[in-house]
């Protein structure tokens, strides 16, 4: 097994781990943890492409695990997202302690985005199956890899956003809670479009595939 594979595999590992710390309330400032694991692993995504092309170290099974960590680490952090909602930090504001914020606020414009990128990559994914059956081969193009940039961007920045409800909500309750959120709006809006335009991107260019000829 080559280097750019181990690297791939390393990143499949370090998702658990990821999630444990996010999850893992129990030990101080966990998020933080989670969130530089996060951040490596996304930065493993990039590495293992670059050394593979620079070294001629392309392999199938390098084809076959690359799209899956890449898959899995973002559904993993959109799962995290919107299903697991925070407990902020009031400090010695004179407010109920147990309520609990979603992420995405409100909740369902997070689920609406989970399912517009999940529904994407479902979508390609099926779509190459077919274009497998064709011996068809699809390269990846600059609009899947600028979306997949923007969704780990995304991603960071909310998981970045939970951390801060989970410890100092009491220090930007107000005016600085809704412009995090307009912040948040801004980039879940440009990776919805980015997400949209690179999955039509790569059906049109590949339309052949759908065509009943063989």
């Amino acid at each position: 097994m080559n280097l750019p594979n181990k690297i791939t595999i390393c990143r499949i590992c370090l998702i658990p781990l990821f999630v444990f710390f996010y999850m893992a309330n129990f030990i101080p400032y966990g998020k933080l943890v989670a969130i530089l694991i996060f951040a490596l692993a996304c930065f493993t995504d990039f590495l293992d492409g670059h050394i593979a092309r620079k070294n001629g170290l392309v392999t199938n099974l390098g084809k076959f695990l690359d799209p899956i960590a890449d898959k899995v680490l973002v559904m993993t952090g959109l799962l995290l997202v919107v299903a697991c909602p925070i407990a902020p930090n009031y400090g010695n504001l004179a407010v109920e302690q147990t309520t609990f914020l979603s992420v995405i606020q409100p909740y369902y414009v997070g689920i609406i985005f989970a399912m517009i990128v999940l529904a994407r990559e479902f979508i390609i994914s099926a779509f190459r199956q077919l274009a497998a059956t064709k011996n068809v081969v699809m390269a990846a193009d600059i609009y899947g890899k600028v979306k997949t940039v923007f969704q780990f961007i995304t991603l960071i920045y909310y998981f970045v956003f939970a951390f801060v409800i989970d410890e100092f909500y009491y220090a930007i309750a107000g005016t600085a809670n809704t412009v995090l959120n307009v912040v948040g709006y801004v980039l879940i809006v440009a990776t919805v479009i980015l997400t949209i335009i690179s999955g039509f991107k790569y059906i049109l260019g590949n339309k052949q595939v759908l065509s009943d000829e063989k």
